[in-house]
Order: C-alpha cells, then sequence, then structure tokens
C-alpha cells in the first residue's frame, strides 16, 4: 500500500506513513456521517426557505455558547480525550433527535426539523474544525504541505459514501431512519483519534508528554487571541469572505430547488447527488492536483484560485440565472473549495500554536464561520426584499469574491514567512 500511495504522496518515513493512513480514515468517517445528515438538512431548508435567515440567526447564537464550552473542555483534558468526547456527545444528539422524530406527534416535525437544522450546522463545523485542528497539531508545516491534500481524499472519499448511502436509502427510509446510521461511523472515528493521540506526538513541538497535556488558557483565550494577532484577523477576514460567497449560492440553490421539486424525499435525493458529484470532483483535485499546486504556486496563488474562479461564476450566475447554471457554479464552487482552499487554508494553522490551533481554530472555524453565514444571510434577504433578482443579486457578489481572492494570496505570503522563522528556531 506504501508504494502505491508513494506515487501521489511524498512520504519520508515509515510512522509519516502510518499518520498519513489514520488520519486519512479518521477524515473518511467523520465526512461519511456528515453526509448522511448534510442532504437531510439541506432538504429541511427548502421546506423551510422562508425561515432561513431566522434559522442561521439562531446557529450564530448556539455557537457562541458552544465554542467556549469547546475551548473549556480542551484546557480540563487532553486532546486524547477532549476530541472522542466532542465526537461522543454529538451521538447522543443523534439518538435524541432520533427518538423525538419516531415518538412524537407529526406536528412536532416543523419544529424538530428547525432545531435538528441548527444542531447540524453545528455539528458539521465543530467536527470538521477539531478533525483539522488535530491534524495540525500531529503533523508540522512541511508535513501539512505534502500530506494534507491525500489525507483530505479520505475526508472527500467518505462524504461521496454518505452522499450514496443517503441517495439510496431517501426514497425508501423515513429521513430519521439516517440518524441512526451515521452514529456508526462517528464512532469509529473517535476510535481513530484516540489511536492518532497515542501514537503520534504533535508537529512543531519535540517535547515528550507534550501531547497529552491540556492546552493552556482559558474558555475566552482563542477570542482574546484572534483579536491580538494580524494573521490570525486574516484569517477570520477570509472565512467571513467566504462564508458570504456560499451563503449567496445556497440559499438561491433553497429558492430554484424548491421551485423545481415538489417532493421532499426527491430534493432529498437531489442534493446528495450534487453532494456525490462534488465529492468525485474534489477527490480528482486532492488526488492529482493540490499537493502539485501547492508545491508549484505556493500558499497564497492557491488560496486565490478558487476566489477567481467563483468571480466568475457569479458573473455568469447573474447573466444566465437557472436551476442548471447554479448547479454547475455550485458543483465548482464546492468540489475546489474542499480540494483545493480546505487544504489550502488548514495549513495556515500549522506555523501556529497549539492553543491556537484547539482554541482560536474553533473560534474563527465555528463563530466566525456562522457570524458571516449570519450576516450574509440576512444581506441576502435585504436584497431580496429590495426585489433584486438571483441573477441581480449574483453580480452584486462577484466583486466580493474578487476580494476574497486578494485577501487569500496576502494570507498565503505570511504564511511562508512564518514557517520560515519556524524553521530557524527549530
Amino acid at each position: 500500500m506504501r508504494k502505491l500511495i508513494s506515487g501521489l504522496v511524498d512520504i519520508r518515513s515509515d510512522d509519516e506513513f502510518k499518520g498519513l493512513m489514520w488520519g486519512t480514515a479518521y477524515g473518511f468517517f467523520i465526512m461519511f456521517s456528515y453526509y448522511i445528515l448534510r442532504a437531510v438538512r439541506d432538504e429541511i431548508s427548502s421546506a423551510d426557505r422562508g425561515n432561513l435567515q431566522i434559522l442561521w440567526t439562531a446557529v450564530f447564537l448556539v455557537m457562541l455558547l458552544a465554542v467556549p464550552l469547546y475551548s473549556w473542555a480542551a484546557s480540563r483534558w487532553s486532546r486524547g480525550v477532549f476530541v472522542p468526547l466532542a465526537n461522543r456527545f454529538f451521538i447522543l444528539c443523534l439518538v435524541g433527535f432520533w427518538l423525538c422524530l419516531a415518538l412524537m406527534p407529526e406536528a412536532a416535525r416543523p419544529w424538530i426539523d428547525r432545531v435538528f437544522y441548527v444542531w447540524t450546522s453545528v455539528f458539521a463545523l465543530f467536527v470538521v474544525t477539531v478533525f483539522w485542528g488535530f491534524m495540525a497539531d500531529c503533523f508540522d508545516n512541511s508535513q501539512g504541505k505534502r500530506l494534507f491534500a491525500f489525507i483530505a481524499v479520505g475526508s472527500s472519499i467518505g462524504g461521496m459514501l454518505g452522499s450514496t448511502v443517503t441517495a439510496v436509502l431517501a426514497e425508501i427510509l423515513p429521513s430519521f431512519a439516517l440518524l441512526l446510521i451515521a452514529c456508526v461511523p462517528l464512532e469509529i472515528a473517535s476510535w481513530c483519534a484516540r489511536v492518532l493521540h497515542r501514537r503520534f506526538a504533535t508537529g512543531n513541538v519535540r517535547v515528550a508528554g507534550e501531547s497529552d497535556r491540556v492546552i493552556a488558557g482559558n474558555a475566552f483565550s482563542g477570542m482574546k487571541a484572534v483579536f491580538s494577532s494580524p494573521y490570525l484577523m486574516g484569517i477570520a477576514a477570509f472565512i467571513a469572505l467566504m462564508t458570504f460567497a456560499s451563503t449567496m449560492l445556497y440559499f438561491q440553490q433553497a429558492n430554484l430547488v424548491a421551485d423545481a421539486f415538489s417532493d421532499r424525499g426527491i430534493r432529498t435525493a437531489f442534493f446528495a447527488k450534487v453532494d456525490l458529484a462534488v465529492n468525485i470532483l474534489t477527490v480528482t483535485f486532492q488526488l492529482y492536483l493540490t499537493a502539485r499546486i501547492v508545491k508549484w504556486l505556493g500558499v497564497g496563488l492557491t488560496l486565490a484560485m478558487i476566489p477567481i474562479v467563483t468571480t466568475a461564476g457569479f458573473v455568469t450566475l447573474g447573466l444566465y440565472p437557472t436551476l442548471a447554471i447554479l448547479v454547475v457554479v455550485q458543483i465548482i464552487y464546492r468540489a475546489g473549495r474542499y480540494g483545493l482552499t480546505k487544504p489550502a487554508r488548514e495549513m495556515l494553522w500549522t506555523v501556529l500554536s497549539r492553543e491556537d490551533k484547539y482554541k482560536a481554530k474553533p473560534f474563527l472555524d465555528a463563530a466566525v464561520y456562522r457570524g458571516g453565514d449570519l450576516a450574509s444571510g440576512w444581506i441576502y434577504t435585504g436584497l431580496a426584499a429590495a426585489g433584486l433578482s438571483i441573477g441581480a443579486i449574483a453580480l452584486v457578489a462577484a466583486p466580493v469574491a474578487g476580494v476574497w481572492a486578494v485577501l487569500g494570496w496576502r494570507l498565503g505570503q505570511r504564511e511562508e514567512v512564518l514557517a520560515r522563522a519556524q524553521e530557524d528556531s527549530n
């Protein structure tokens, strides 16, 4: 297997190969679980599209409570405890949702759906940001540039399998039965995290027992770190602009799909098929392009590529605002964001401290991400209320995506400076 994978990845030791395999498996099972739930969540957004901005407000408020609680857990237990603990908390929640849907009357379904939508949005960001924070802790900057693209392949294949399972079962089983199925890969991911913790130390700190140490600081230290660091503020701005682009496409998708399909099962299957197409294209990027693009062009230009493509996509959607064009733009945007932008963005964290990885990162990836969603959702609602069509809103979003591209390039330049300083200190 190592010979096969070495043709795609620059592996430099047996331990590095084992870490790569366990990290890839962890990402596979996390995204397998999430993509079973994602289509269920997206179907709710179309069924309840008039309340999307209210649901996103609720998501943001829940994030403001969840991030300090997670930071508190990171200050109390080592990563070998709090990472599996976070996953198992979400498993208990899924079982609770299943019981509510199975036992409560049908009249309660709309409110259960809304709570589930909020919960899934929190779940999606937390399990993914915890996973990538863990990877940035296990591998150093050099390893990240060589290995993260392949680790992301595992995540994408897991997403493909989750989308396939949902597409097949959504029209056969009740949607809430999928919640129990999603618990299985989430529990396996917890075991992968425990193995990684036991066998692999931290990437940048070569001190015995460092991986077993609890993270310094308190529940609010991650927020303080962000506001005191221009580099972290730049990452925050990058995430905010990315969420703006995502939200514009998401709201447009909810409206166009709701108009095109009336049956909830058909809508769920449609979203699952789009997810499958996204993940197939994403894997192609991650296997053959991402690591090479980072090596040839650097992190900065890699971060700028998808924003540039998104700018062109918004212009095209503005001129031809149809479901077919939206699906094409959405697939290219999401595949590029997961296949190129996501691994490159996670490389930005390999040059930072452990406290930043486990505390500032969740604050940015969760609270700032959802804060950007919230603001962008209300902006979209305001533009629509002012009478702008889907095409006009896309044209408004195009120059914002251009600013996003410039910021990505600047962040990559700063990452290279910090990486050189880190290498000199070691």
